[in-house]
Formats: C-alpha cells, structure tokens, sequence
C-alpha cells in the first residue's frame, strides 16, 4: 500500500554502510538528513555522494537535508569531564573559566551574561539540571541549583521561556551552508530562528550560494524551537519566508514546557498546510528503538498522532544515526503512518466552500482533487515542471494517492517531503497521444493503477512547454 506520510531519516555511523542505506531507502525513506552538529565537511560530502550513488541502484530520488548546527549555547569543559550538581548548592557559570569544578564551569557562549538576569531559569542537559539565576556580575552568573543532576562537557543551555540573543546563523552556519550548496543538496534547515526575517537572510545567502555554484535553488526549512519562534506573528512571518517548517520538540519543550508542545505541534502543522507549505515533526519519535526492535506504544501513537496532524514527514534522529535496528525503525515507522492515513478525514467540499481561485493553475489542481474524490479515482497524476500543481493537491486530505510526474531530477528530489505526492521521472515533451500513453505506463509501473482503472490528469497545453497548468483529463485505463 502506498504511505502518504514522508520518512526522514539522519544519517549516520549506523546507516552509513551501502548495504544499510540500500536497505533504509527500500524500507521507505523519502529523505536523507545530513547533520552539521556532528562531522566535517568531507564527511557529509561522502554521505551525500553514497546517497545519490545507492539512491540510484535502487530506483528512487531520495531528497537530502542540510541541517545546520545553529547557535549552541553550552557550557564549557570540566576538569573530571563531568560533575553532579545537588539541589540548594551554588553554582557559577564564569566566561572566564578554563576548567570547571564542582562550584563552577566556562560557557562557549559569551554573551549569556548580557541575556540573563535575576530570576531568570536556566535549563542545562536537555532540561535535567535546572539553575535559577541569583545575580550577574561582570562575565560571571551565579545561580542556585533548584534540580540536581548529571552535568558533562559542552551541554547545552536554554533560558525558560526563551530570550537568549544569539544569531540563527553563526560564521560555522554560514561556511557550512555555503558547503552545503556546493554540494547539491534539495533541503536546508535553519536552526533557531526568531522570526521571518532570520529566514529571509537565510534565503538571501542560500541563493548567492547557488547563483555561486551554479545549482538550483534549495528549500529552506525552519526549525521552529525558540519560544519567541511560536509567538502568532513571529511564526506566520517564519512560515512565509519558509518553504516548510520543522517541529523540532526537543529545544522547543526545554523552553516552553514539554506540556504546551502537543497543542503547538497541532498550530503550527495547521498554519503551514493553509500557507502551502509542509511540516516535519521531529525529535524523539521512535526513541526507545534506538537499543529495542520494537517501538513503545506511546511512540506509536505519538507517530500517529502527528500522521492524524496533517504532519507532511516525521523523522529519525538517533534512532537511524546511531541506533542498534535502523532498518527495522524505518519499517516500523512506514507501517505505523500507514495505519494512522487510513482515519483521514477527507471534507474537500467543505475546504473548499467560500474560496475564490484567481489562478488557473490551482484551479485545475483543486478541481482535479474534486472530481478525482466525486469519481473515486485510483490515482491523480500531475504532468509538472516546478511541481506546485501537486504541492496544492497534497494540501488537501484525499484518499487518492497523487504522482508527480517530471522530467526533473531536482523537482522529484525537492517533492519528497510533500505528504501524499510521489514524484516519478517521465520525459513528456513529445506528442499529446504519446505523453498519455508514457503517463499510463509510468503508473502502470509503478503498480498504481490497472485496466478499468481512473486516472485523473492534470497538464499544461501544449505538453513539454514550460508553463501554468491549464487543463483536466479523466482517462480509463483500457489495456493491462
């Protein structure tokens, strides 16, 4: 059965073999993520190259993901590599450290004591040790450990409830995504911004870089998972300057609480789908799968739930970069999403009452999702150059599985994290008959569809010229 739902997987030590990654890839994943926190330059190039090598033995554009670090606000290194901090002891965090102690440890991050104040809460290691700031004095906060815990080299800090003033992208960002490009990647995430404008500029690099290269032009993605990031107007401005968004709970609930991020996961995958754009939902979604064969039943309905959402992907971290069943997660996932697709709501009329259309283009689109819905179609397919005549079907739930059927290798790779498009390479440039009969074999394939079949078509007139999608064709499947 076709999975609607997108796989994002990290690569990895434990996905980076051939042999995995061939397996990964045929067990179902849409995109490959590549992440600059960890590893050089030269390394990520030679996972983006095995990707492109084993993607094609296999038959399948698999998109790959740029991460950036961003601005992690850690603290130092200790003399013991680690300490443990009990409630009610003090604690200094001193830019001046070299080593730190039992009583206090540097920070890699200079300017937290010109963002903090009395009051204010620090979270340290993923939000295990907690600090309450008692005063600030020159480069040196002193705190008072309200949770006790386990604290290591370079763990990173966050302010509850944000307001920490670092760049989105720091001069490593900056040369990595100038790296990035070079590359040939499809995707590439921008780590903390604050608001559109961290996007914008983001954009504005991402396209010099390109215009440098000579490439196309990258997707960006935002990592919504600074507080002041879901504040209504700073997240609409980051969703319009984006072309999709990522959920990244991890930092987000450190920040705002673990128990505010469900509703906010639902907001935010909400606001992208009505602004075309498409969501990943991420950290933690398979965690226990990291050492276990099977997934705990919270992850699977929180997998699920995010299906359920309208989430266009969900993804691996971890689980697929360092875990002992990388496969098998990936196994479990696809079939986790395709259960969950089955209790999609499909309310088309309604989406669409009191829309006006000024497009002719997404018109046909919209009007393709209609009739193909009213028919029960087995498949719509989208004859498309740029791929947006599919990106507006796949805002839309329909049990209809959508094809994107192009001549472009980028415009496969960049549609493979839309929910329910599968992209699909077909040269259609010669004449009408002969692009229908190429459309109807593609499919045929692709196990999509069989005689007696239909087949609703969207194309631009005349065919293989570059152009706005203008016309709608219901086709019946006559041959095997």
């Amino acid at each position: 059965m076709l999975r609607a739902t997108k796989i994002i997987a990290t690569l990895g030590p434990a996905s980076e073999k051939p042999e995995v990654l061939s397996d990964m890839i045929r067990a179902g994943v849409d995109v490959v993520r590549l992440n600059f926190s960890h590893g050089t330059v030269a390394d990520h190039k030679a996972r983006h190259d095995l990707v492109r090598s084993i993607s094609a033995e296999v038959g399948k554009e698999v998109g790959i993901m740029a991460d950036l670090q961003g601005p992690k606000i850690r603290v130092g290194k200790f003399a013991d590599s680690k300490v443990l901090l009990k409630e009610g002891e003090k604690f200094v965090l001193d830019v001046a450290c070299q080593l730190g102690d039992q009583g206090r440890v540097g920070l890699d991050y200079k300017e937290l004591p010109n963002d903090v104040k009395p009051g204010d809460r620090l979270l340290l290691n993923d939000g295990l040790v907690v600090l309450r700031v008692e005063s600030v004095k020159g480069g040196e906060i002193f705190t008072l450990v309200e949770q006790g815990g386990p604290l290591s080299n370079n763990k990173g800090i966050n302010r509850a409830g944000g307001g920490l003033t670092a760049p989105a992208l720091t001069e490593k960002d900056i040369a990595d995504l100038d790296a990035a490009i070079a590359m040939g990647v499809d995707f590439l995430a921008i780590s903390f911004p604050k608001d559109g404008a961290d996007m914008a500029y983001a954009r504005k690099l991402a396209d010099a870089a390109s215009a440098k290269y000579g490439v196309g032009k990258v997707k960006t993605i935002a990592k919504v998972e600074r507080a002041e990031a879901i504040e209504p107007d700073a997240l609409k401005s980051i969703i319009a300057e984006s072309d999709g968004i990522m959920v990244a709970r991890g930092d987000l609930a450190i920040e705002v609480g673990n128990a505010a991020v469900p509703a906010l996961q639902k907001r935010m995958i909400a606001w992208a789908r009505e602004a075309d754009k498409f969501t990943i939902t991420a950290t933690q979604m398979m965690e226990s799968m990291i050492s276990a064969p099977v997934p705990t039943r919270a992850e699977v309905s929180d997998v699920a739930n995010a299906v359920l959402d309208g989430t266009d992907a969900v993804m691996l971290s971890a689980e697929s970069a360092t875990g002992m069943y990388p496969v098998q997660t990936i196994k479990a996932m696809a079939e986790i999403c395709v259960e969950a697709e089955k209790s999609y709501r499909v309310q088309l009329d309604t989406d669409f009452l009191d829309q006006t259309f000024t497009r002719i283009d997404q018109t046909i689109a919209l009007g393709a999702l209609f009739t193909a819905h009213h028919l029960n179609a087995n498949a719509i397919a989208a004859l498309t150059d740029s791929g947006s005549t599919a990106i507006w079907m796949s805002r839309h739930n329909i049990h209809v599985p959508i094809f994107a059927l192009t001549s472009k290798i980028a415009t496969q790779r960049s549609l493979s994290t839309y929910r329910n498009v599968t992209p699909l390479g077909l040269d259609y440039s010669r004449d009408r008959d002969t692009a229908l009969q190429e459309v109807e074999m593609c499919l045929k394939q692709a196990g999509a569809i069989k005689k007696g079949d239909t087949v609703v078509l969207t194309s631009g007139e005349p065919m293989g010229e570059p152009g706005g999608t203008n016309s709608l064709k219901i086709i019946q499947v006559k041959t095997n």
